[in-house]
């Protein structure tokens, strides 16, 4: 469980840099470039990443179990991820509606695809890893709004269009495919 903790505080630290420590961020861009400290964050998150994967697979050998969730939550789970595929794709297709309403699309599927993982698991690894991810999606996003918007692009019918389809096409791939090859845990079996 340790690993598991060390692993999220690292992860969920380094992407909390913006939120706590604005000024140290941009001095840090300012002295390494923006491309420098891109590349230092970068291989530090990945590492982080690794951290937290392999701490959540030393405590799902040990679980502890909080409680037992229904098992029609289950598919209230595989349901709500849905529109969080849709969220975090529209956060990279550029001009779309979904983006221009909600400014920060990727912190709300984060949100919503962590609030989701909570109603169906009732391990202790799996309440720390989905919680923290939805206090901190939750913090970034609150942190997020107070920050000056940057000029957006006209939003398009056609690229909100293609936003929805390919997170339509992600989940459906990740859900029906991925999750139980990645993941172990089949949504819909």
């Amino acid at each position: 469980m340790m690993m598991l903790i060390l692993g999220l505080l690292a992860f969920l630290g380094l992407h909390s840099i913006r939120m706590l420590a604005p000024g140290w961020r941009a001095a840090r861009i300012a002295s390494w470039g923006e491309g420098g400290y891109k590349l230092i964050f970068s291989v530090l998150s990945i590492l982080a990443f690794v951290l937290l994967v392999w701490g959540y697979g030393q405590a799902k050998a040990h679980p502890i179990l909080l409680w037992l969730p229904p098992m029609g939550l289950r598919h209230a789970t595989a349901l709500l991820t849905l529109p969080a595929f849709v969220l975090l794709v529209a956060a990279y297709v550029p001009a779309n509606h979904l983006k221009a309403r909600l400014g920060h699309p990727m912190l709300l599927a984060v949100k919503l695809w962590a609030f989701a993982h909570l109603l169906a698991n009732g391990w202790l690894h799996a309440v720390l890893l989905f919680g923290a991810f939805l206090v901190w999606a939750a913090l970034d996003f609150r942190s997020a709004r107070r920050r000056p918007a940057m000029p957006a692009l006209t939003p398009r019918a056609s690229m909100t269009l293609l936003a929805v389809v390919l997170g339509l096409v992600a989940w459906v791939v990740f859900a029906l495919h991925l999750h139980v090859r990645l993941i172990g845990v089949a949504p819909f079996g």
